[in-house]
C-alpha cells in the first residue's frame, strides 16, 4: 500500500517554470565557500576555485588507486562543490600546442579572406573569431600534432571523472580580440542552448541529467592575464535547480554581473566545469592580446539511440500522407504533430556550425520544424524535400 510521510518536507516540483526561480534562493546556493581541506589534492583556492598542480597530479597517477581517489574528488566538486576546477600545467608540450595555434591561427585567417563571420551563441556575431568542429580540422590537417595534443592524460582522466569510459571529444576554437566585450552569462549544452520556453517543456529530472550528459573545458592557448578577460564564473551556481530557466532573466544576469570572479590563467592551463555552472567570457580590455582558449566539450556516450535512422527518408515519405490524412480530416492538428515527433528529427543538434550559423538564436531550426512549417503552409512535396537536402548538407562536417 502507498504511504506518504506526513511530517516530511514537500516534494520539490516536478516541472519547473520560470515563476521557480527564485532570487534569494539561488543566493543562498551560491553563498558556500570552497574548503580546501575537503579536497585533498587540491594545491590551493583562489576566488572560491579549486585549483591543480597538474605536475603533482601526474606523478599520483602513476598509482590506480590514487588517481582513481583524485577522479573521485574532482567528480564531486564538479557535481556538489564549486562546479569548476583550474588544472594548472595541464599542457607542459608547448612546441604542440604551438604547432595547434598556427593552424587554428591559419584556419581563422581563412574565413576572415573568405568574409566569413562565425556566429556565436551568446555574443555578438563578428565580436569573437570563432572556429567550429576545430577537432576534425585540427585532425585532418595535422594529424600528428592532433596526436601529440591530445594524447595528454589530464584530458582523460577528468573526461572519464565526469562521464566514464567511451566519451566523444569534440572542439571549438575562441578567440576573444582586444575590445571584445563579455558574453552574456549563461549555462551551456544541453538545456543552456534552449529557450525558457523550451526549457520548462522538459520535466525538472532532465535539467538534473542534462548537465551530467557534457563535461565543458577550456585549454588556454596563450597567457591569459585579467585584462584579457579570462571567462567569469559564480560558483556553486549548478547547484541551482532552476538554473536553466534563471540564467535567462534580469535579476540573476545582474547578480552575476556583481558575484562573479576570474582567474588568470597561463598558457597550458585549463579549466573545467559543470556546463550548468553560471559562466560567460570575459570582456578583453587588452590593447593586443588575442585571448585564444580550445573549448573542449566533451560528450556521454549515452545520449545516443540504439538503431540508425533514415529520418529524411521518412520525413519526405510522410509528408504527403500528412497533407492527404489532414485534407479527409482524419488527423487534428495534434495528431499530425505527434506523428511528426515520432518520424523527423527533433533535435537541432549535431549540427556543422560553420554552415549552420548560430546568429538567430541559439540553435538552428530542426527536421521537426521545416515538416511543420511546410505544412503549416502547404508547401508542395518536392519543396519540403528539397529544404530537407539543405537542411542535411547544413549538418554535414
Amino acid at each position: 500500500m502507498h504511504t506518504t510521510n506526513a511530517g516530511a518536507a514537500p516534494p520539490a516540483p516536478y516541472w519547473l517554470t520560470p515563476e521557480s526561480c527564485d532570487l534569494q534562493d539561488f543566493i543562498d546556493t551560491v553563498s558556500c565557500r570552497t574548503a580546501l581541506a575537503d579536497y585533498p589534492h587540491a594545491a590551493a583556492v583562489q576566488e572560491n576555485i579549486l585549483v591543480y598542480d597538474c605536475d603533482a597530479v601526474r606523478e599520483l597517477a602513476a598509482n590506480p588507486a590514487a588517481l582513481h581517489a583524485l577522479q573521485a574528488e574532482w567528480g564531486q566538486a564538479l557535481m556538489d562543490g564549486p562546479g569548476v576546477i583550474v588544472l594548472k600545467r595541464a599542457v607542459t608540450d608547448m612546441e604542440t600546442l604551438e604547432q595547434a595555434n598556427r593552424v587554428f591561427r591559419d584556419l581563422i585567417a581563412g574565413q576572415h579572406a573568405s568574409g566569413q563571420t562565425a556566429g556565436d551563441h551568446f555574443a555578438r556575431p563578428g565580436a569573437n573569431d570563432r572556429i567550429w568542429n576545430a577537432q576534425q580540422k585540427l585532425c585532418l590537417r595535422a594529424p600528428e600534432t592532433f596526436a601529440r595534443y591530445y594524447a595528454n592524460p589530464v584530458f582523460a582522466w577528468i573526461s572519464q571523472a565526469w562521464l566514464g569510459p567511451a566519451y566523444q571529444m569534440t572542439a571549438q576554437v575562441n578567440v576573444v580580440n582586444p575590445g571584445g566585450a563579455a558574453q552574456a552569462p549563461h549555462r551551456d549544452y544541453h538545456l543552456g542552448f534552449q529557450s525558457a520556453a523550451a526549457c520548462a517543456a522538459y520535466p525538472a529530472p532532465v535539467h538534473q541529467m542534462s548537465a551530467l550528459l557534457t563535461l565543458q573545458g577550456a585549454v588556454a592557448h596563450c597567457d591569459m592575464p585579467l585584462e584579457s578577460g579570462p571567462t567569469l564564473y559564480l560558483p556553486w551556481s549548478q547547484r541551482y535547480r532552476a538554473g536553466f530557466l534563471a540564467w535567462q532573466q534580469r535579476p540573476f544576469r545582474d547578480y552575476f554581473a556583481r558575484h562573479c570572479v576570474q582567474l588568470p590563467l597561463s598558457q597550458g592551463d585549463a579549466v573545467f566545469f559543470n556546463p550548468a555552472l553560471f559562466h560567460a567570457a570575459g570582456h578583453n580590455r587588452s590593447p593586443d592580446i588575442r585571448r585564444m582558449a580550445n573549448l573542449l566539450q566533451v560528450s556521454s556516450p549515452f545520449g545516443r539511440a540504439m538503431e540508425a535512422l533514415d529520418r529524411r527518408a521518412m520525413s519526405a515519405a510522410l509528408y504527403p500522407a500528412l497533407q492527404a490524412l489532414r485534407a479527409q480530416g482524419a488527423l487534428d492538428d495534434a495528431g499530425i504533430g505527434h506523428a511528426i515527433a515520432a518520424c523527423a528529427e527533433g533535435y537541432a543538434f549535431p549540427s556543422n556550425l560553420d554552415r549552420d550559423q548560430p546568429i538567430d538564436g541559439m540553435a538552428p531550426p530542426t527536421q521537426q520544424q521545416l515538416m511543420r512549417e511546410a505544412l503549416a503552409q502547404d508547401w508542395p512535396a518536392a519543396r519540403l524535400l528539397d529544404a530537407l537536402d539543405g537542411h542535411a548538407w547544413r549538418q554535414q562536417a
